[in-house]
């Protein structure tokens, strides 16, 4: 099949499915939020201290990134990551499929960040923002204004396929494997593909702040 006729299939299909399945994970984590945040002590509960562990470990990700300044894009960045972990590792149950094996999720996280990157720069920087498409040297511009046009656009691109891509092979290698070995041997390759969906999260995460502090910082 055409790659291109897929990914307009992808995009534009509605799979039910997939529309269930995110809702479920929204449920699960305003469920983790409520257990989490009901009856909260000094000394927590192991529940609580699971959730602090990885929100504090989310806060730390984003100052060592950021730093200081990136505090404020802290709800977003958490969500995300909170969002996409829960709906990698929601495909591993039987009977679910993670969200984000469905470029529709990936898309729409992917546009959220890229419009948020350009409106962070414009509003921090002015129109000036704009003149890092236009390269360093006025006659360089023909050259240099195609090239960063396509580079930024590709960054939505890049998030939303490498994620879809990574969750969706994931998907279908787990329903391979309980097909042929149903038994003890798809361990492994389940604490694999646990690793895979951590890491799967924490790229995205580090990619979307590490464009939209680009943004910030940006000297034009």
């Amino acid at each position: 099949m055409n790659p291109i006729y897929f990914l307009h299939l992808e995009i534009g299909h509605t799979n039910w499915t997939h529309v269930t399945n995110a809702w479920v994970a929204m449920a699960l984590l305003a469920l983790f939020g409520i257990l989490a945040t009901r009856g909260m002590a000094i000394y927590p509960n192991r529940f609580q201290n699971v959730m602090e562990v990885i929100i504090t470990s989310f806060y730390s990700l984003l100052v060592d990134t950021m730093g200081e300044h990136g505090k404020k894009f802290f709800p977003l960045i958490a969500t995300l990551g909170l969002y996409i972990l829960t709906s990698n590792l929601l495909g591993l149950i039987p009977g679910f499929e993670s969200p984000t094996a469905n470029l529709n999720t990936t898309v729409s996280m992917a546009i959220c960040v890229f419009a948020l990157t350009h409106i962070v720069g414009v509003k921090l920087h002015g129109l000036k923002y704009f003149k890092q498409f236009l390269g360093p040297v006025w006659w360089l511009i023909p050259l240099m204004m195609p090239i960063e046009i396509i580079s930024h656009l590709s960054r939505p691109l890049s998030l939303s396929v490498r994620l879809f891509g990574n969750i969706m092979g994931e998907d279908i290698v787990l329903a391979v494997v309980l097909l042929l070995v149903p038994l003890l041997l798809p361990m492994p390759v389940l604490v694999l593909m646990i690793f895979t969906s951590v890491i799967q999260t924490l790229v995205f995460m580090l990619l979307a702040m590490m464009y939209i502090a680009g943004a910030m910082e940006e000297g034009h």
